[in-house]
């Protein structure tokens, strides 16, 4: 496997050329001279599939691979002094050796790193041995991540295949969410101990085990994860508006509210997109009159998004008060209940009976029911051929 190396030996080797030279005279011809080598790495083992590039004294450049054993050639070249760069893993720049090829005959061009590491001292290894760690770290991380990814997703549509199962199945389809949610969650868990401390990851390893929570319905640990995640990484302003959602649910209303602002902050042309969550969020959870004022501030900044302006209505709804007028109940109707109807069903005049623009004529004649003669005519423009 091609392994990367410190670029501190590398570095001061870069300026030092090694210089090989075969010369044999015998006559042949102008192109039928050769480079080959073979390459090993700091184990003293065949180092396979790493790049090689010859530069010839003109600047003409040619490209190869070793191969399982570590072997490289070029072939059909003409007499001249070449350059042999081994194309090392990045930081590290390329490690140059030079040959002198003659017409018809070999240059050889072997490099041992095992042999060129150990000249550069014990630091130099420590620190390969170091990147090495780092290396088998990452790639566990990458294994443990794959597989949350999977069950994260085996999980959504658990979850969705619980309000389509039967009754009697119900308990069973639950429980399947829950063990792909615990095994999504140990994934991350392994992941994030795999990765290093200062791996650039960290935060999407966070943000994926708060979404794992989340599903799973443990609004603790996901409100917790996506701290962690915003931490390592706030400028994302998709996290903000995740933990925003995580945070209405659970009933932390203030905290969701400063979420949802810095949200919008930090991505103003979705800002909407933000007050609306905010207000779907505590809609769904049943606290409709703080949903009021997110889904007023979606409206002003999406007027033409008729699920806003139903929601709206819907919260403006359940926000009314009564009052007893003598043997009578009355409903107290808020300001703007009826205009959020009247403007849903205005944009969304031909929908299905789901549609935000049917639900709201529902509502419509609801408020007429309880209240005779307020006005709920809509004034729907027709469209223009």
């Amino acid at each position: 496997m091609r392994k990367k190396y410190a670029s501190s030996w590398l570095l001061s080797f870069c300026t030092v050329a090694l210089f090989v030279s075969v010369l044999v005279p015998r006559a042949a011809a102008q192109g039928d001279g050769m480079v080959r080598g073979q390459i090993l790495d700091v184990t003293a083992k065949p180092w396979v599939d790493i790049p090689i590039q010859l530069v010839s004294d003109q600047g003409v450049k040619q490209d190869s691979k070793t191969d399982k054993s570590g072997n490289y050639s070029f072939r059909n070249l003409k007499p001249g002094v070449y350059s042999v760069f081994v194309v090392l893993p990045a930081p590290n720049k390329p490690f140059e050796v030079k040959v002198q090829v003659q017409g018809g005959q070999e240059a050889k061009a072997d490099l041992n790193f095992k042999d060129i590491v150990s000249k550069q001292g014990a630091a130099a290894t420590e620190q390969i041995k170091k990147q090495e760690e780092e290396k088998a770290k990452f790639e566990g991380m990458k294994q443990h991540f794959s597989a949350g990814l999977a069950l994260l997703d085996q999980e959504r549509k658990a979850k969705e295949d619980v309000g389509k199962a039967p009754a009697d199945q119900r308990d069973a389809a639950k429980a399947k969410v829950t063990d792909l949610g615990n095994q999504a969650i140990a994934e991350f868990i392994a992941a994030q101990k795999a990765a290093s401390e200062k791996d650039a990851n960290q935060h999407i390893l966070w943000a994926k085990l708060a979404e794992a929570y989340d599903l799973a319905g443990r609004n603790d640990d996901a409100i917790n994860a996506y701290q962690q995640a915003i931490a390592a990484k706030p400028e994302v302003p998709g996290y903000y508006n995740n933990l925003g959602n995580v945070q209405a649910r659970s009933g932390k209303v203030d905290d969701a509210r400063a979420s949802y602002t810095k949200s919008a902050e930090l991505d103003p042309p979705n800002a909407a997109t933000a007050w609306r969550n905010f207000g779907i969020s505590l809609y769904n959870a049943g606290r409709l009159k703080e949903a009021v004022e997110p889904l007023k501030k979606a409206s002003e900044l999406d007027p033409k998004n008729p699920q806003v302006w139903y929601l709206l209505g819907a919260a403006l709804v359940g926000s009314m008060e009564t009052k007893k007028n003598g043997d009578k109940l009355e409903f107290i109707i808020l300001p703007g209940t009826v205009e959020a109807y009247q403007k849903a069903v205005e944009l969304d005049p031909n929908g299905g009976p789901n549609s935000y623009g049917a639900q709201a004529k529902l509502g419509l004649e609801a408020l007429q029911q309880i209240q005779p003669g307020i006005d709920t005519k809509v004034n729907i423009r027709k469209k223009k051929n």
